[in-house]
């Protein structure tokens, strides 16, 4: 018997892809049904579902279940199980006429412009898009990239149960890495594993994620290091630099039999606190029982404070996740240590100081941030050696040095080491 955590809201895991001749006759029949277009979101999200991740949802949620998920964390349709964020399904108001209640429709992904699965439609709605983004997001500032992605939603979502058909190109761009619930599952068991700490990641493993990979290591019986093969938004890295930027640091620096690498398809809402719980949710279907969460952790620009993802989780029920938060301070490179640290670890407060050709100069304190490490090889400046190995720095320069059109990033607060928790 397994002894890891179970699913999350189930005994076990609930996939909704189908497979052989099941999938081929449905396939078939998909072909007659109306399509319903699917933006690259809603298509991850219903992966995310095919493959289990998602488990123990059967489809695009319903009016109650949206609100409910908005307003109180929970989906009234399945006895009031916490769900942080809504999975939904949108089209426009004459696509939506033209559906009668019971109906199938095929599920359409606009981008590959192929079929993905199929849905029996239940229910058809309209919802208040600035209310759910001051609820998910916390703001209706058109500028976040999910607020942007749920105002230009059509105005009326689908609800139903669906069936999956393709898992569209992870299997073979990402061969190796993308990973489905079941199968991480089974690796851990292989390797014993009871207690397994997930290491969410959109951006290469630079020096502080690689600490707190190390930390987690320390406290259970191996780390799961889990990052986004999905849509980003612009002027991130793309995800197949960064699974072989990931690569060449895992391999090199971590004893192979105390972490495990994987990748999912989930697009990146940029959610903050409310992302964070979703990540939890999903990590536990995937076997973890912890969920490493440090600063930032699914941020974008200043529309969080540094450690709202960890506070969320001391505002939810007991109850509400199997897994557990492992909650890091902000860490970084000192100079006067010599090491790695973080504020709970280091007395030296004071900030250091690269000339811009990547050399030190004086303070303490080096922030590592991804958004950091992004800006600095977009503009073709040195970066430091203590931002990460320099087996990553090669790739990462190589990617840029390919760019032919540079995208600018932008600092926020947090990615400069200005702000004191």
């Amino acid at each position: 018997m397994s002894k890891l955590v179970p699913p999350h809201g189930s005994p076990s895991l609930r996939p909704l892809l189908l497979e052989g001749s099941t999938r081929d006759e449905e396939l078939k029949r998909a072909r007659q049904m109306k399509k319903i277009p699917m933006t690259s979101r809603e298509t991850s999200d219903l992966i995310m579902m095919g493959i289990g991740a998602f488990t123990p949802l059967d489809g695009f949620m319903g009016k109650e279940d949206w609100k409910g998920c908005c307003q109180d964390y929970n989906l009234p349709s399945k006895q009031g199980l916490f769900w942080p964020i809504p999975i939904t399904l949108s089209t426009t108001e004459d696509l939506a006429k033209s559906i009668n209640l019971g109906e199938e429709v095929a599920l359409w992904d606009i981008e590959t412009e192929s079929i993905m699965g199929t849905m029996k439609v239940t229910g058809k709605y309209g919802i208040d898009k600035e209310y759910e983004c001051n609820q998910i997001f916390r703001t209706t500032d058109s500028a976040h990239p999910g607020v942007q992605k749920v105002m230009e939603q059509g105005p009326v979502n689908l609800a139903g149960p669906v069936k999956v058909i393709s898992e569209s190109y992870y299997p073979e761009m990402f061969k190796g890495i993308y990973q489905r619930p079941h199968e991480a599952r089974k690796v851990f068991e292989e390797r014993g594993w009871n207690t397994v700490a997930a290491l969410q990641l959109r951006n290469p493993m630079h020096g502080s994620h690689a600490y707190l990979a190390w930390i987690a290591i320390e406290v259970c019986d191996g780390v799961y290091v889990h990052q986004l093969v999905g849509k980003l938004k612009p002027g991130d890295i793309p995800a197949e630099v960064r699974v072989k930027a990931i690569d060449a640091l895992v391999n090199k620096y971590f004893r192979r039999g105390r972490v495990v690498q994987g990748g999912y398809p989930m697009e990146m809402r940029y959610a903050g606190p409310r992302e964070a719980l979703l990540h939890a949710v999903f990590r536990q279907n995937y076997g973890c029982s912890h969920l490493i969460v440090g600063r930032d952790h699914a941020g974008v620009g200043d529309y969080y404070g540094p450690f709202d993802a960890q506070k969320i989780f001391n505002e939810i029920p007991n109850n509400a996740l199997a897994l557990r938060p492992l909650c890091m301070d902000w860490t970084f490179y000192c100079y006067e240590c010599g090491s790695m640290a973080s504020m709970k670890t280091c007395p030296h407060e004071s900030k250091a100081v690269i000339d811009e050709n990547g050399a030190y100069k004086g303070g303490a304190r080096l922030l590592l941030s991804g958004t950091m490490l992004r800006k600095l090889m977009s503009e073709g400046k040195p970066v430091p050696s203590e931002f990460s190995k320099p087996e990553v720095i090669a790739i990462l320069k190589a990617h840029y040095d390919s760019l032919e059109e540079k995208v600018e990033v932008k600092l926020h607060k947090f990615a400069t080491g200005d702000v004191k928790k």
